[in-house]
This record gives C-alpha cells, structure tokens and sequence, in this order.
C-alpha cells in the first residue's frame, strides 16, 4: 500500500506494482490474453445455454484445463516441498487403462476406486524412493515416468480400450448445475486441499521441509513421511485427472492420455508463483496458471497456429510470466526506469 506522499509518485506506483503478491502476473497474463481475445476474437466470449447447460469457448477452458488444473494441485505440495513429479502424465494413462479395463467387469465404484488406489500407490512408491531411500525426485520420478507408461501399455496390450457406460462417461463428458462436471470436481479438489493446507498444520509442515529440511527434522517433523504423503496425493490427483481424460473420449489411449501434461503442470505451478527451490506455494495461483496456459493454448488455436508452432509463443508467454515473478528481474527493470526517470 503506498502513502499518501507518494500517491503522485509515478516511480513509487511502479515500484508496488513490481512488489506485488504472486498471484498478480498470472493474473495479469491471464487478463492480457483475454483483452486480446476480445480484440481480435470477439466470440470467444459468447455464451449460450442449450439443454440447460452453458456452452462456449470459456466454459470448453475450464472443461480441458480442468486437467492440468488437477495435476498442478499435487504438483503444487510436491515442489512446496523442493521435489517434482514427472511421472503423473503416466499414471493418468494407468489410471485409465484400469478403469476401462474393469468399469465393465466390476461395478463402477469399485473400477473407479481401484484405479484411483493403484494411482496412489504409485505417488507411495515415489515418495519412499524420494524420502526414505533418498534418491533424487527428478531421477526417482522419471523411472515411474517411463515404467508406468509401460505398464499402462501392457495393460492395454498396446491397444486402444472403448467403453459405453453412463456412469464413467459422466465424468468427463457430463454437466452439473449447468458447468461441465469436470469444473465440479476441480473445485472439490481444490477446496479440500486449501482447508487441509491452510487450516490444518499440513502446510507447515510442506513449507519448513520445502525451506529446511534439517531444521524441520529437529524441529520433530517427520521429512521422510510428509515427502510420502504429498506423492501419494499427487498420484490421486493424476488418477481422478486420467479418469477425466478417459472418459472424455470413451476411450484409453495408454500412448497419449497425460502424453507431456506433467510439463504443463510444472509450468502452471511456476507461472502461479511456487519456487522451485520450494519452502512456500499458491494454490490458487497454481490453478489460474493452468487457466492461463489452457487459455493461450485455445487462443493459439483460435488464431490458426500449427500445433507443431503452437509451442514457441507458449513458451514465450511462460518465460515472460516467470521473469516478472523474478525479484532479480523486477529489481532491474525498478532501476532502469528509476534511471530514466532521472535522465529526463
């Protein structure tokens, strides 16, 4: 907040508007790509309401970023905790490949529990690597990244699994109260995990093993089984993100569900203001980082971009984003107007 002397002050306004929380470049990114919408695609804004759903471009965001919004929850407490997780893509793909697999044989609670269970399991098996065997998250995670899309091909036996069943197609293709039921779920998660981490102890324990993991254990936090438990969510969160994906083409594609979506994730949580260094995190920035990478995706396409060129201006947008979180950055870009100023 600035004072009353320095209301007038053009530099000073600059200067809190560089300090600002993490959630404000996201947010600004996010309001940049809409004003260029409005400009130069003015339906992507329109809205209609048939059957007594809502329908358009900004509610089909929701509904496909509603899984990289999911994946960068988990990630979220991963890298609060100074780790990362490369292998959620691949259990999004075993997650659906059992679901598909058993939604006909065994009822579907059961297909869905069971495959949200062995999604789970695997963040365990992650986080006793990381935790209690000490290997590195990045080397730990990527052997599940490449074994578990493996499994998820053996499986499958390599092919493409089809499924009819209301239920489960539900949950990626079905509407409640007018929204896509993926938002639904979305909120519930996301929900869930702020009360669990902002009114609980859970997130200090993240955040004091993510800034010092040795003082944290002298201070009688168990390092090792919170790494655990945040792998293991994770691993919930890419399973209910592989169900989505799944039931949104009736399909298992254990060769492309969750195909380079972990990186999405890894960008959303960055972009939304958690250090990789860990020792704090957003939530909510985490999410509307995902928005903003859904929604540049959506504006690329809008426009024509190549899938195959669609990269490059995403990673534009991203490097961008994530200079003006740097203090490093918004410390020299302070100085160079302050010198400017002084100039004229």
């Amino acid at each position: 907040m600035l004072l009353p002397s320095t209301m007038n002050d053009p530099l000073a306004k600059l200067k809190s508007l560089f300090q600002g929380g993490s959630l404000l470049w996201p947010v600004v990114g996010l309001t940049l790509l809409f004003g260029f919408n409005a400009v130069f695609s003015p339906s992507f804004f329109h809205l209609e309401v048939r059957d007594g759903h809502l329908y358009g471009t900004l509610v089909d965001i929701l509904n496909q970023g509603s899984k990289v919004m999911l994946l960068a929850i988990g990630m979220t407490l991963i890298i609060a905790t100074g780790g990362v997780d490369l292998s959620v893509g691949s259990l999004m793909a075993i997650a659906g490949a059992v679901a598909a697999l058993m939604v006909t044989k065994i009822s579907f609670a059961a297909a869905v529990a069971l495959s949200l269970g062995l999604a789970t399991v695997a963040g365990v098996c992650n986080g006793i690597l990381i935790g209690y065997g000490g290997i590195q998250p990045i080397i730990a995670t990527l052997i599940l990244m490449v074994a578990g899309r493996g499994l998820a091909m053996l499986l499958t036996g390599g092919q493409i699994i089809t499924f009819e069943h209301p239920a489960f197609v539900f949950i990626g293709n079905g509407h409640f109260l007018g929204l896509p039921f993926t938002v639904t779920i979305v909120l519930f998660v996301l929900c869930f995990t702020l009360l669990a981490t902002r009114k609980t102890a859970i997130g200090l324990f993240l955040e004091s093993v993510g800034d010092n993991e040795k003082a944290a254990r002298f201070c009688g936090i168990n390092a090792s089984l919170v790494k655990v438990m945040v792998y293991a969510y994770s691993g919930l969160c890419a399973g209910v993100a592989g169900l989505i994906a799944t039931s949104n083409i009736k399909a298992a594609d254990s060769s492309r569900v969750g195909e380079f979506m972990e990186l999405d994730a890894i960008f959303a949580v960055v972009v939304g203001g958690t250090p990789l260094t860990g020792g704090r995190f957003s939530l909510v920035g985490s999410v509307i980082g995902a928005l903003l990478i859904q929604t540049l995706t959506v504006t690329m396409y809008n426009l024509g971009v190549e899938p195959s060129v669609a990269p490059v201006p995403k990673a534009i947008v991203i490097v961008a984003v994530c200079l003006m979180q740097s203090g490093r950055f918004r410390t020299h870009m302070l100085s160079f107007f302050g010198k400017r100023r002084v100039a004229t």
